[in-house]
């Protein structure tokens, strides 16, 4: 049983960015099926890593959007943006140097912001974006 399941409610109404949820989705579940099945420290702080990666790269699609059209909440969601960027890496540091491990707690961590930041910031996006031929 996944930890999170993709329910229509988190559409954005941009293709490209609810496919990159889903892959966020896919990989928080992908971790906890790891942490859930005892995978050693490299098996789960790869996939770990593969997630932090995944963020950023899609953190950046969308500030290149907000930026080629000015989106107006830009600066505070970039704020977000960056501050998960860095609670996570502080998260994958200590697991790497041993100091952590990934538990529960740190997954429903990654859960409740990824879908809180999506309902409540992402989704204001959308109709911006939709307004501007984006969907």
């Amino acid at each position: 049983m996944p930890l999170l399941n993709w329910e229509e409610s988190y559409s954005v109404n941009v293709s490209e960015f609810n496919d990159q949820h889903k892959k966020l989705i896919d990989l928080i579940n992908k971790l906890f099926d790891a942490m859930k099945a005892g995978k050693g420290k490299d098996v789960m702080g790869d996939i770990f890593s593969e997630l932090i990666d995944y963020t950023v790269v899609h953190f950046q699609a969308e500030e290149l959007l907000m930026h080629k059209y000015n989106y107006p909440d830009m600066n505070s969601h970039i704020a977000e943006h960056n501050d998960l960027t860095r609670q996570a890496k502080e998260l994958e540091a200590k697991f790497k140097s041993g100091a952590s491990f990934v538990t529960i707690d740190v997954l429903n961590f990654l859960k409740d912001w990824l879908t809180k930041h999506i309902v409540g910031s992402d989704k204001k996006y959308g109709p911006f974006f939709n307004s501007k031929g984006v969907n």
